[in-house]
């Protein structure tokens, strides 16, 4: 029996903006209006969904603005405890991308993963941590030191991988290894920067790896920054590197697709990267040659 996972993304842009309340009701304010959006994703029997990078709050890495630390939490803590109740009440796993405080001064930007019946099972780090202008996320995040877990849910076994990420192709192969069947990669990401790259990499990383990727990008133009649109997009890929199902430029939405796990070792029976890696060639990639 064909194991067919319905899995779901979803793209959000921001309810208020900076200068139209305070951090933290910007904050609530958006996960209020997550959480229709994820009853919806219930209630249409979605499985498996992820929520975009730092879901939360605003992509505020275009500032380099300390009040934003204030909007950081444990993980696991009063957020992941939200979405515990709504992975449980729907049978639903939740990926849930979060600004995390570990202690005074030290910051990650984390995915976290809670089970179909509500239980915590860990959390990402993101690894690679961009430092351009408009993206001065060092000022923000440390990089991640959890490595590239992957969570053995109900549905299947799942791995995260956020936004920067993407343009790193050693972590990608990295989550296969250790057996991720579908990858989620949470983005925030404007047009003119990188989107002619969105639908190249990680179809590219589904292939070469054999597993599937759930993509997401938020939407909409955020101020005061205005680095640009957030173009959404979001979109299901295969190991055949077939886009399954793709989300609008601009709007809020529930992206949804179904998925056949099976299919994974259909494909590896054809295209057998994993057997024919050479590691032991590789050595060079993690030296620090330059």
């Amino acid at each position: 029996m064909a194991r067919i996972v319905k899995c779901g993304l979803i793209q959000c842009g921001l309810p208020m903006q900076e200068g139209e309340g305070t951090v933290q009701q910007i904050k609530d304010a958006m996960i209020k209006k997550h959480l229709p959006m994820i009853d919806k994703a219930g209630k249409k029997g979605v499985q498996i969904l992820c929520l975009q990078e730092i879901f939360s709050t605003p992509y505020f890495c275009p500032s380099q603005d300390a009040k934003w630390y204030a909007t950081a939490e444990a993980v696991p803590g009063p957020t992941t405890a939200l979405m515990s109740k709504y992975a449980k009440k729907y049978k639903m796993v939740i990926v849930v991308p979060m600004y995390e405080r570990l202690m005074a001064g030290v910051y990650y930007n984390t995915a976290a993963v809670i089970d179909a019946d509500g239980k915590y099972l860990g959390k990402y780090r993101k690894i690679q941590i961009p430092q351009v202008a408009g993206f001065w996320e060092k000022f923000f995040f440390k990089p991640g030191n959890l490595g590239y877990p992957v969570f053995e849910t109900k549905y299947g076994t799942v791995g995260v991988y956020i936004c920067y990420d993407r343009h790193f192709p050693e972590g990608a192969r990295i989550l296969g290894l250790h057996g991720a069947e579908i990858v989620f990669n949470p983005s925030a990401t404007v047009a003119g920067l990188s989107q002619h790259l969105w639908k190249l990499e990680q179809p590219a990383h589904a292939v070469a790896n054999g597993y599937f990727m759930g993509c997401i990008n938020r939407v909409g133009t955020e101020k005061p920054w205005n680095i640009g649109k957030f173009y959404g997009h979001s979109y299901f890929v295969n190991p055949r590197g077939e886009i399954l199902t793709e989300g609008s430029e601009n709007n809020d939405e529930l992206v949804t697709a179904d998925i056949d796990l099976d299919k994974i070792s259909e494909i590896r029976n054809t295209w057998q990267f994993y057997r024919d890696r050479r590691p032991e060639t590789y050595e060079d990639i993690v030296k620090l040659l330059p």
